[in-house]
């Protein structure tokens, strides 16, 4: 008998349960003004959430601020940390002088396997 309920019945398409009895979360929006391409943005959050100051701009991706009474929010970026680049590290470990005596040493040793080397006289 329960075959013949589903008969015709698109599964998974639709959902059988309604929306009566569900009381949903308080909501609450918050718009960030974009400081690249200047439009708002507007998301909404659970009124118990506290807001991030900043939010990607769905527009052009850049970071965008919260508005608090039509300003939008200073952002303290004083204490992110700034990513090091193998450049950086390898400047904490060694002078510009001996990378380049290092740099010379390589060059002699590839060009005398290779046979190149200039035999000074």
């Amino acid at each position: 008998m329960a075959d013949r309920s589903l008969r015709g019945m698109r599964l998974g398409a639709q959902s059988l349960q309604s929306e009566e009895g569900v009381s949903f979360s308080p909501r609450v929006n918050h718009s960030y003004r974009c400081g690249t391409c200047g439009r708002d943005t507007v998301m909404t959050f659970s009124a118990e959430a506290e807001a991030p100051e900043a939010w990607e701009c769905k527009h052009c991706g850049h970071e965008a601020s919260l508005i608090v009474d039509s300003k939008p929010v200073v952002i303290d970026h004083s204490e992110d940390k700034i990513a090091r680049t193998h450049w950086d590290m390898l400047l904490e470990r060694r002078t510009i002088e001996e990378l380049e005596e290092l740099l010379e040493e390589r060059l002699v040793a590839l060009r005398a396997r290779r046979g190149t080397q200039k035999v000074s006289v």
